[in-house]
C-alpha cells in the first residue's frame, strides 16, 4: 500500500484533471482488468469551508456539486470524488485509484496517466498565472500639495 500523501497527490490530479484529458491517458493503458462498481456515480453537494485571508477564522463559503464513484478492482476499492456533475470523471478516476495501489499497475498507471496529467496541470497553471500577471494594474497614489 502506498503511503497517504502519494495517494493524496494522485487523487488530486485525478480530480483536477479534465475528463477528456483524463479519458486520453487511460486510453492509453494495457487491457483493464474487469471492475465492479460499488456505488454508481452519483450527483450531491458539499459545503465548501474557507478562512479568512487563508489564515484567519474558518467560514462557509458555499455550496459545490460534486460526483462521487466506488469501484472494487481485484479485490481493491478505488475511490473519487470530483468537482461538477461529472459521471465518467468520477468512475475514470475511481479506476484509476483502484489500480494505483495494485503494485502490477502502480509504474504503469503513474507513467502514462499521472504523470502527463500532472504536466498538463501545471501547464494550465502557468498559462493562468501569465494571464493574470498580463492584467495586472500598479496604482501610484500621489500625496496632495496643500
Amino acid at each position: 500500500m502506498k503511503s497517504l500523501t502519494e495517494r493524496q497527490v494522485w487523487m488530486t490530479i485525478l480530480a483536477k484533471s479534465s475528463v477528456v484529458n483524463l479519458e486520453q491517458q487511460v486510453k492509453t493503458l494495457e487491457k483493464l482488468p474487469e471492475y465492479t462498481v460499488l456505488r454508481q456515480p452519483e450527483i450531491g453537494l458539499t459545503m465548501v469551508r474557507a478562512r479568512a485571508g487563508g489564515t484567519g477564522e474558518a467560514f462557509s463559503l458555499g455550496e459545490m456539486t460534486i460526483t462521487r464513484c466506488v469501484i472494487k478492482i481485484n479485490e481493491v476499492m478505488g475511490f473519487a470524488y470530483v468537482g461538477g456533475r461529472a459521471k465518467r470523471h468520477a468512475e475514470l478516476a475511481a479506476v484509476c485509484d483502484g489500480l494505483l495501489q495494485q503494485e502490477e499497475w502502480f509504474s504503469q498507471v503513474c507513467e502514462r496517466v499521472i504523470q502527463p496529467l500532472q504536466i498538463i496541470l501545471l501547464e494550465h497553471q502557468q498559462k493562468q498565472q501569465r494571464q493574470t500577471e498580463a492584467t495586472k494594474v500598479e496604482f501610484l497614489t500621489m500625496l496632495r500639495g496643500e
